[in-house]
């Protein structure tokens, strides 16, 4: 591509000089010709009035009287009628020399040669001089293409470049603009391209690092509730039990899958509508229920029954389970979930006998990657994101006890 726009550009300015200095080098020939010429033709008919003054006054014409006002260089013959030939000065050498030939009112004839040498010269000269504006201005016109065809060929570079990182899955931006209003509209193209999939590969590693974190609550209880089928089997009714509980986790667990993935293509979330609290509180209670028991533990129900909530029970679910999690993994004794009103709100509280959350995380805690244990740091986060898309949101009321909250909305009784 370089080397085309130089060569076009060198053509361009090829052709206009051409088109310039041919022409410019005729009319300068002629001029400079046409003016030696004149000179010749001055210096003969000044040479004619010398002779016509010594006729008039009767002296004598004779080529030493007159030699001194010929130019020096020129050749001059003066005819007189009934003299002989009078010459001045050296024949020019070589053949078409610059001739004027002026005739006297007497008869008198004069004639003017002078060598085209010096003609020829000044020609020669001009010609030079053209041919070194010529030159620069193609050198001029090398270094203007070299330096646009630059111009030109690095932005392309530059977008060739941006084009193969998206490719290989590099989308940062590089927010380069080159002064070329096509150019620029592809570089904001291709950023805003970058952009794009930059937030799809963002919302594909969170949720395959959402689905990780959920997952995992419910298929530990799940496994739980397998094991003590597979310890009970003796137990009709108590398999029964277990089994029907069993398969409530695998509907749970559905339901977390469709609510992940509703998630990253929905960013409106489920239509909220009301239901029963008490159903998800006991639901986790029975859920928790041999965790707690293994881990030596209890799951305490506090506060109002009979709430009817707005959300969506999965959802709802699914962040109470995270915060039950988060109190058997970092704190200690009794896990207490407290319902009780808030203006129009109900607030499901989820508090334990731990040692708290450090004074240095605070509402930290809720930011991904943030966490005061070994842990990934996801599952409140996802639990706040659950939250708010349901209609709802999720705090940290309280570091010593730790307590937190979950504000739900409550129907308008019309």
């Amino acid at each position: 591509m370089k080397r085309r726009m130089i060569n076009s550009l060198l053509g361009v300015v090829l052709v206009v000089v051409v088109v310039f200095c041919a022409p410019l080098a005729v009319v300068e020939k002629k001029s400079i010709v046409d003016s030696a010429q004149d000179r010749v033709s001055a210096a003969a008919v000044r040479l004619l009035g010398l002779v016509e003054t010594r006729l008039s006054a009767g002296e004598p014409v004779t080529g030493e009287r007159i030699g001194a006002q010929v130019i020096e260089g020129d050749y001059a013959e003066i005819q007189i009628p009934g003299q002989a030939l009078i010459t001045i000065g050296t024949k020019p050498a070589g053949g078409n020399p610059l001739t004027a030939t002026v005739p006297g009112a007497s008869g008198e004839t004069v004639t003017v040669e002078q060598s085209r040498s010096d003609v020829d010269h000044e020609v020669g000269h001009m010609l030079l001089l053209l041919g070194l504006v010529a030159l620069l201005a193609v050198q001029a016109a090398v270094a203007l293409a070299v330096w646009q065809a630059r111009r030109l060929a690095r932005p392309l570079t530059d977008l060739v470049e941006t084009a193969e990182r998206l490719g290989s899955g590099d989308p940062r931006p590089r927010d380069r603009r080159y002064g070329v209003a096509e150019l620029d509209r592809v570089a904001e193209v291709l950023d805003a391209s970058a952009e794009r999939i930059g937030r799809m590969l963002t919302a594909e590693r969170r949720l395959a690092a959402d689905a990780s974190h959920q997952l995992r609550t419910p298929l530990t209880a799940l496994s739980m509730r397998l094991e003590e089928i597979t310890a009970l089997a003796h137990q009709p009714d108590t398999v029964r039990e277990e089994a029907t509980i069993a398969l409530q986790q695998v509907e749970r667990l559905t339901d977390v899958v469709q609510r992940l993935l509703t998630n990253q293509r929905d960013t409106h979330g489920p239509s909220a509508g009301g239901f029963e609290l008490d159903e998800v509180i006991r639901q986790q209670r029975e859920e928790w229920a041999a965790t707690m028991r293994g881990a030596g533990r209890r799951l305490v129900i506090e506060g109002l029954a009979g709430v009817v909530a707005l959300g969506t029970p999965g959802t709802v679910s699914q962040v109470l389970a995270t915060l039950i999690e988060n109190s058997l993994m970092h704190g200690a004794g009794t896990v207490t979930l407290r319902v009780r009103p808030s203006g129009s709100s109900v607030v499901v509280e989820v508090q334990d006998e731990g040692s708290g959350v450090p004074a240095e995380l605070g509402n930290r805690v809720f930011e991904r990657a943030v966490s005061g244990r070994n842990s990934t740091g996801i599952g409140l986060a996802v639990a706040r994101d659950l939250a708010e898309a349901d209609g709802g949101r999720l705090e940290l009321l309280s570091l010593r006890p730790p307590v937190f909250a979950l504000f739900l909305n409550r129907p308008t009784v019309t």
